[in-house]
């Protein structure tokens, strides 16, 4: 059964978090350490503030509100997704997942733009926002997959296109490998550069200098991901009872991970922290990190590329041949990690160039 679905955030909830960061107690924080020993204490509590008092959910909530919503039940997980109908009868439907730290918001500025082309599927992640903590271990890529191409037969989609950044990648192509008779082709704004069994043999330095840099993010992990990958328990304490620890939790990564030139707004930044904070899901979406290991999978619908130049890790077009049937490969000059939110029109115009050919 899908039910309709609306954000109504309890007045008290809202007055709850206003004092929480009104009696914030702040770190101390050594001199001219800037952003070495993570988010800059000045950063956080500017922003913070600005939650407090100049930030207003309401007026977000009825953007969010303004767009279909809905809710259903798959292998036992609330699934809670937006579902925005195209105009053009002949529409393709595409699904958008979205990552870590993100939620929904990230492709609240690529709604418009697709919609005239794509019956839009946006869900949340299990664990994630709306969708709500998961209840049982095994919610790892392979298994959302599964309820999304679930999803998508339940909304009487029988083709259709799968769009995706960092988790919302591995998600894509995990639905290709799942359900690859009903997946027309998948993007991707993030691809893990390192699948099984490839070789490096013939690169030029160019590749190998990216190659590198993957091999060293995946094998010295970064704090969030060694932590969410052992103890998310224990770090589900603070991100639940802090709204500043939550903030600067997912604050720190939109200061590395995306193109220093972006100009991201606040209120976006906020909107998606406050939706981990109102659902209390900061600590079930970390176990995504411990339910996953290993290289993305290898599926058989064509894969399009969108490259970030500030993305964390870049892949390499040669290497990616090797496991993916790669139809379309871009290069941009501008954007990172948060594509859809730093460079929504480069990213709607990649998306709508890579299907066009697969309708």
């Amino acid at each position: 059964m899908i039910k309709t679905f609306r954000i109504e955030v309890p007045q008290a909830e809202l007055d709850d978090l206003a004092v929480r960061l009104g009696q914030a107690r702040w770190p101390d924080e050594l001199p001219g350490v800037g952003w070495d020993h993570g988010i800059p204490l000045g950063r956080v509590r500017e922003l913070a503030n600005y939650w407090r008092t100049g930030y207003h959910w309401r007026e977000h909530e009825a953007e969010l509100n303004a767009y279909p919503q809905f809710t259903t039940e798959i292998d036992g997980q609330n699934i809670h997704f937006l579902h925005v109908r195209s105009p053009r009868p002949d529409a393709l439907p595409l699904i958008l997942t979205h990552g870590w730290p993100g939620s929904i918001v990230e492709f609240l500025d690529v709604i418009g733009p697709l919609s005239e082309e794509f019956h839009l599927v946006i869900p949340s992640i299990p664990g994630f926002g709306f969708s709500g903590p998961t209840h049982d271990r095994g919610w790892d890529i392979h298994r959302i997959a599964r309820a999304w191409a679930e999803l998508m037969r339940r909304l009487g989609y029988d083709r259709y296109g799968a769009q995706g950044g960092d988790w919302g990648s591995g998600i894509s192509l995990a639905l290709g490998a799942a359900d690859p008779g009903h997946v027309a082709g998948i993007h991707v704004n993030f691809l893990s550069p390192l699948p099984a069994g490839y070789t490096e043999d013939g690169l030029p330095a160019e590749d190998l200098a990216r190659l590198e840099r993957a091999k060293r993010f995946l094998t010295q992990p970064s704090a969030h991901r060694l932590l969410q990958s052992t103890r998310p328990q224990t770090l589900a304490y603070a991100l639940t009872d802090s709204p500043v620890g939550q903030l600067a939790w997912i604050a720190e990564k939109f200061g590395e991970w995306a193109d220093p030139r972006s100009e991201i707004a606040v209120d976006r930044i906020l909107t998606n922290v406050a939706i981990y904070w109102l659902t209390g899901t900061g600590g079930s979406s970390a176990r995504l990190h411990r339910e996953n290991a290993g290289p993305p999978p290898t599926c058989t619908p064509p894969l399009g590329v969108a490259v970030f130049p500030h993305e964390v890790v870049l892949p390499v077009r040669a290497v990616v041949e090797q496991a993916y049937t790669v139809t379309h490969w871009t290069e941009f000059d501008r954007g990172g990690h948060f594509a859809a939110l730093e460079a929504p029109d480069l990213l709607a115009a990649d998306v709508r160039a890579f299907f066009a050919n697969l309708r």
